[in-house]
């Protein structure tokens, strides 16, 4: 150890000499201990920076902000709507079309291009508006040390070396490593993703320790849920950890729907086969002695006629429809092309924490020395009850250890759950929250246990004792009461008896409650024991912080649960040929659990073994090879312990596979795979400012059903797509070849290009009717089912060609030959 303080302040000096760069020097904080921090950034640990040195700092690092992207203004918007190789053909038609004088013509043609174009950028500006809608404009606060006085200010003034203090409720405004605490935990979860709170030290950890691992570090843009702490910010802005994913997010490439991808390829290869048609028409025409204007009219009429110009506009309009279909099933699209790609979605890597579960911890189940009790309801809204082994409610006034249990973990904490517009709100613990909503479904509340029994003294929870205690009076008798809450093995070490249901105080069974906590943890469920002990001596409580002889009243075992649709919205999407993965950064024993009750993995798995493959870890994924890597993570359906980075190259993995992969996430740990995925789902509600950015749809619910929902929607628009595209191909390629078989011949042109372009103009209108009445496709309609209709409709659309080819045709020579006014033949 000497060693390695030695060399960390060797390297703190080295840092320190380098001037204006020494935050950007040594990245890993973490490695160091505070002293040398401190040191480090020139600040001090008691009065902070001076104001002076702290408006030099802003200067030279610049606010504490992330970089805005830049985001198009109403020209840029409606100028990407004209980039597309089809609608290139058509400008160039109509400028060609109004320089030979075609007026008529060439103001159908700019018209279709110009509708499109404006149903395009208003949808786009109605997505953003919904989106802005979501945004929270809060501006945070920070308290700091500036010349040993403290003072609040706005977090975009913190410079690296300001001292930091933060408590429960506070969001954390940049990158601090912890100098002082007292009790700090933290939630991380829109960070890490991890749903239990973190208690924070201030050791030193080693280099290679995860972001989710780094105890005496607290990051920007995560919750305070208990204690308090002292800090020194050493990085802001674009250098903390969330700026880094927030560089991973722009760093990854979008990539283009299935739908916009063959549109493309079609049209490019539509685009090259129309000009060499036409250029084959005017050189022919040409080579038979025709005018040249009037060839190179027929030219221009042949493109014009075989291009599908309603085709855009269509589109547009089949995945608006879309759009406000699913807005009304609570899924904001920010892009249009998004909604087509949920219909062709083959995987969807969805986050544990907050979308296929409530992120509110939950207990479940509360096992007395007598009995064991199922907790109903879910989350923190005190709405349920408990039930005995029978399903009877619990007889809580007659059951002496489970009322002594629940009032445990009511009066043992410090944390308070309050009630506003958007429900229940937890200040403070998830896990103290938990226990108070276990105790008000039985009857036992935090007022009731205030008034009857008043807290004298309390010995806060610490990672080193692992428990909390309080010691009451109770007013009936003025005697005291001791409680205490915290880990099983360091409760059941403090007790020496355990509570019988009738009262009765017998001798502890240390096996028996390690067999119901081992039952209990098994089952993925965290899981802690509370103990009491009756007339308690306040002196011997305060000598030996609340380690007196106690007697176990029993353990409660909570989880952050699964949504109530998500198990049925599994098994939809498993019917319909969608594979379901969960990424999470939690432990793998958590994700496994919250896996076995959705049906991720089977009812046959055994949570315990792994080395199946359908579960793994972020290690285990480091350790992987190349080769191993994509077999790997195509067989595995639950990763836990992975960092954002990880989580973006699963999804890369999985398109490399050939798979359309949709991620789902709230926090700011899975924006970069948001980004990356065929389509991105964010979270509405919950979900953090940079996550629903990087999405291409955003859930208001915060529901995983709502996935299924948006899915069948996707495949009704993409069945639509196709049979507007078969409709549309005969018809157009019908037109054209007709005017090439009558250059051809030499015979007289069957139609003219004002003629052409005006069906291609009307019929987009009816198309939308038509669409619109369409139903969507049934959810189980599968994938790969799409992919063969998409053949079978191509043939179709072949024979319907050669129809109408022979149709158009008959049509007009049949009327030279009997004489007809040559307008009367054209539009008949």
């Amino acid at each position: 150890m000497p060693v390695d303080n030695r060399r960390r302040r060797s390297c703190a000096h080295r840092a320190r000499a380098a001037g204006q760069a020494t935050v950007s020097v040594v990245k890993e904080h973490h490695t160091l201990a505070a002293h040398d921090v401190v040191v480090l950034l020139e600040t001090d640990a008691e009065r902070g920076l001076s104001a002076e040195e702290a408006s030099q700092r802003l200067q030279r690092f610049g606010p504490n902000v992330l970089p805005t992207a830049a985001r198009g203004n109403a020209w840029m918007r409606l100028l990407r709507q004209f980039h597309h190789p089809l609608i290139y053909v058509l400008i160039a038609a109509g400028v060609v079309t109004a320089a030979l004088g075609k007026g008529v013509d060439s103001v159908v043609i700019f018209a279709v291009v110009v509708v499109n174009a404006l149903i395009g950028m208003v949808q786009e500006s109605k997505a953003e508006a919904a989106l802005s809608a979501l945004r929270s404009m809060v501006r945070t606060q920070a308290r700091v040390v500036r010349d040993g006085h403290e003072r609040q200010l706005a977090s975009e003034e913190i410079v690296p070396g300001d001292l930091v203090l933060v408590e429960a409720g506070d969001k954390v405004p940049a990158d601090l490593r912890v100098v002082r605490l007292a009790e700090l935990r933290v939630d991380e979860s829109a960070l890490t993703g991890e749903s239990a709170p973190v208690v924070k030290d201030e050791v030193a950890v080693p280099e290679p320790t995860p972001v989710a691992d780094r105890r005496n570090m607290v990051y920007s843009g995560t919750l305070v849920s208990g204690g308090s702490g002292v800090g020194v910010a050493v990085a802001t802005g674009a250098q903390t950890e969330i700026g880094q994913i927030h560089r991973l997010v722009g760093a990854a490439q979008t990539l283009a729907t299935p739908l916009t991808a063959k549109l493309t390829r079609f049209s490019r290869l539509l685009t090259v086969v129309i000009l060499a048609l036409a250029a084959v028409t005017f050189a022919v025409g040409v080579l038979r002695g025709q005018p040249v204007v009037e060839t190179f009219t027929a030219a221009v009429a042949l493109a014009v006629s075989a291009i599908p110009e309603g085709l855009p506009a269509v589109v547009t309009i089949t995945l608006a429809i879309g759009v406000a279909r699913m807005a009304r099933r609570r899924a904001v699209i920010r892009r249009l092309p998004a909604v087509e790609t949920l219909g062709s979605t083959t995987i969807i890597c969805s986050d544990k924490t907050g979308t296929l579960t409530e992120n509110q911890m939950t207990v479940r189940a509360v096992v007395t020395p007598d009995g064991a009790y199922e907790v109903t309801g879910a989350g923190y809204t005190p709405e349920g009850e408990l039930r005995d082994r029978d399903g009877a409610p619990a007889a809580v006034a007659h059951d002496h250890a489970l009322r002594w249990c629940l009032r445990a973990g009511v009066a043992c904490s410090d944390t308070s759950i309050v009630r506003d517009d958007r429900g229940w709100r937890v200040i403070g613990d998830p896990t103290e929250a938990a226990m108070i909503v276990a105790g008000a479904k039985a009857g036992v509340t935090p007022a009731e246990v205030g008034e009857e029994f008043p807290r004298v003294a309390v010995v806060p929870f610490s990672s080193e004792r692992q428990y909390m205690a309080t010691l009451h009076r109770e007013r009936a008798t003025g005697d005291h009461v001791a409680l205490a809450k915290g880990a099983v093995e360091r409760i059941v070490a403090m007790c020496t008896h355990q509570m019988g249901a009738d009262g009765s105080v017998r001798p502890l069974d240390e096996d028996a409650v390690a067999r119901a906590a081992e039952r209990l943890a098994g089952g993925g469920l965290r899981v802690l024991a509370t103990a009491v002990r009756s007339g308690a001596d306040p002196e011997e409580f305060e000598a030996r912080e609340g380690a007196v002889a106690l007697v176990l009243t029993g353990l409660q075992a909570m989880l952050d649960p699964p949504r109530a649709a998500a198990a049925a919205a599994v098994a939809a999407c498993h019917t319909a040929g969608i594979t379901v993965k969960m990424i999470t950064g939690d432990h793998a024993t958590t994700a496994t659990a919250i896996a076995r009750r959705l049906k991720l993995l089977g009812d046959g798995h055994n949570e315990s073994d792994h080395g199946d493959g359908r579960v793994l870890t972020g290690t285990r994924l480091a350790a992987l090879t190349a080769e191993q890597y994509p077999p790997a993570v195509e067989r595995a359906q639950v990763f836990a312990r992975v960092s954002p980075e990880q989580k973006l190259n699963l999804v890369e993995a999985l398109q490399a596979r050939g798979h359309v992969v949709a991620m789902t996430g709230d926090g700011v740990n899975d924006a970069p795979a948001l980004r990356r995925a065929n389509i991105g789902i964010a979270m509405g509600q919950a979900g953090t400012e940079v996550a629903r950015d990087a999405a291409d749809m955003v859930l208001t619910d915060d529901d995983f059903a709502t996935i299924e929902a948006a899915v069948e929607e996707g495949r009704g628009v993409f069945d639509n797509l196709t049979k507007f595209i078969v409709w549309t191909l005969p018809t157009n390629m019908g037109q054209g070849l007709v005017i090439l078989v009558a250059i051809l011949l030499g015979t007289t042109l069957p139609i003219v290009p004002t003629q052409v372009g005006w069906p291609g103009g009307i019929s987009p209108p009816g198309s939308h009717r038509t669409v619109r009445n369409s139903l969507p496709l049934h959810g189980s309609c599968h994938p790969d089912h799409q992919k063969r209709g998409v053949h079978a409709q191509w043939a179709k659309s072949l024979g319907y060609w050669r129809v109408m080819r022979c149709q158009h045709c008959w049509a007009f020579l049949n009327g030279r030959s009997r004489l007809y006014f040559l307008r009367i033949q054209r539009t008949r």
